[in-house]
């Protein structure tokens, strides 16, 4: 009898010995594989019966926040308050689709997951104030983005304000954009319905078309050009260009021709003002390929990730690796590039940067859209500080260009439409990316990047809209994507220091 009590007691204990080392197998070894299984849901329903902390822009406004819900399986909804006006930015937190944007970048800290909360709440464990929740407060302000979406209307394009100074996103739409409430619903199938129809429209709602997607820039990009010929001086304010209709480069029979076949030329000042295609691709020739590379790359367009604090930021470029390598053997694309045509491919964003770096002194701070997060009880868990990307102009010569932009305004391409209230002067460059080749109807996207006051500027506006209908592209950047930048600087000139 005791010997079977014996191996009755040593079976015991191999199955709890065995017991315990799969356990700890489970616990341990496997469990992010088993995380990470997508039949293994508990973890993400775990979370959705958890509050979640709010997003709030730079004026106090909620962007997102998780309400109770009656729901049998989830005790929480995400919820966007203002719709598609923010979607962009803060991205959207869905059970069955993840998290994008600023939901998904800060997760841990608006899921309360961080080791500084945890640790922060540990005073609380014996109360039943137990959230560890935190919140993010964007640089973006809600007055601001209502402004730029209405401003666009229904016309596709981009809106982006900066403030040079320190490189804070203060509005940045694209339209069209989409509600994220509708992908973050907890019924599985209006979800992916209403994805699939986001996915399936051509005009890519859910990218964020303002920083994740590039643009030919069109005569935006001369401030690159003359930036970087005034800096190794192959042009000086006293350049005069030939007033001609067209332009020969080498290597080709075909002319480089001034918008609408105009005759264009004179000073420095009067060429920029006119916006002169032939003078600006005498300009780049006269330059050569590896000046006017690297001269325009020192600004961050030749294929450099932006450094955003968003996800997914789409690459500008002046062309591929290869085609650079080569642009000694094509002059005539060089010619058309410095007047930003042909692979010059920039987003909104970075045309906003390139003009804030004007703007600050010769100076391209790192683009932010997130001021800070904090914990449940308000206390600060980071703070954005401003930070220099680039110099690559100088003061001096920021200054000059500065000038020749008040000179757009004022006698150029851009006096019809930006003239401000309370006369302020404004600084701008306009564009009119020519999308189609010779003889076809034509397409162009409208383009104007803006700062003011331009004695001290506070504010740089990019404003971009599509080449995509008859109306867009029979208008140019100053008539159609001017107006639009005076109302985005006169709203925030208005704004109280």
């Amino acid at each position: 009898m005791n010997r079977q009590i014996r191996l009755l007691a040593v079976g015991l204990l191999v199955c709890y010995a065995a017991l315990f080392i799969k356990l700890n197998i489970l616990q341990v070894g496997e469990s992010k594989q088993l995380s990470a299984d997508p039949r293994n849901d508990r973890a993400v329903i775990q979370t959705f019966n958890k509050p979640r902390g709010p997003i709030m822009s730079a004026d106090g406004v909620v962007l997102a926040s998780s309400v109770a819900t009656p729901t049998e399986k989830f005790k929480f909804q995400r919820q966007y308050p203002t719709g598609d006006l923010f979607a962009d930015v803060t991205g959207y937190y869905s059970f069955t689709y993840g998290a994008t944007q600023v939901e998904k970048v800060e997760n841990a800290i608006l899921a309360g997951t961080t080791t500084q909360q945890q640790v922060g709440a540990l005073g609380n464990i014996f109360t039943k104030d137990t959230n560890t929740t935190g919140s993010v407060t964007l640089t973006l302000r809600n007055d601001l983005q209502t402004v730029a979406k209405t401003a666009l209307g229904d016309r596709e394009g981009s809106v982006v304000v900066l403030d040079p100074r320190t490189g804070a996103i203060l509005a940045m739409y694209s339209y069209p954009s989409y509600d994220p409430n509708q992908v973050a619903d907890h019924d599985s199938v209006a979800a992916a319905n209403a994805l699939a129809v986001m996915n399936a429209d051509g005009r890519k709602p859910l990218l964020a078309n303002a920083y994740q997607e590039r643009y030919m820039p069109g005569s935006t990009f001369k401030m690159l050009t003359v930036s970087a010929a005034l800096e190794n001086g192959t042009v000086t304010t006293a350049t005069t260009f030939p007033s001609e209709r067209q332009f020969l480069p080498p290597q080709t029979t075909d002319p480089i021709l001034n918008f609408a076949g105009e005759l264009c030329g004179g000073t420095l000042a009067v060429s920029f003002a006119r916006s002169c295609n032939t003078a600006f691709a005498r300009v780049a020739v006269d330059m050569g390929p590896q000046a006017w590379i690297d001269g325009v790359g020192k600004f961050g367009v030749n294929n450099e990730a932006v450094p955003i604090d968003l996800p997914g930021a789409a690459k500008s470029t002046i062309g591929t690796p290869t085609f650079l390598a080569t642009l000694s053997q094509n002059i005539p694309l060089l010619g058309i590039g410095g007047f930003g045509q042909g692979n010059d491919s920039i987003t909104p964003l970075q045309m906003a940067m390139v003009g804030a770096t004007i703007a600050n002194g010769g100076v391209e701070m790192k683009p932010f859209a997130i001021a800070n997060t904090k914990d449940f009880n308000g206390n600060i868990l980071s703070q954005t500080a401003p930070t220099p990307w680039r110099s690559p102009i100088s003061a001096a010569t920021s200054a000059i260009v500065t000038q020749l932009m008040i000179g757009v305004v004022q006698t150029g391409t851009a006096r019809c439409c930006l003239k401000l209230d309370g006369g302020i002067q404004a600084a701008a460059k306009t564009g009119t990316a020519q999308l189609n080749a010779t003889g076809q109807p034509p397409r162009s996207h409208a383009w104007i990047v803006a700062f003011a006051p331009a004695e001290a500027p506070r504010y740089v506006v990019a404003v971009m809209l599509k080449g995509v209908n008859d109306q867009i592209s029979a208008g140019t950047g100053g008539t159609l994507a001017g107006p639009i930048a005076r109302q985005m600087l006169n709203a925030a000139l208005a704004i109280p220091q």
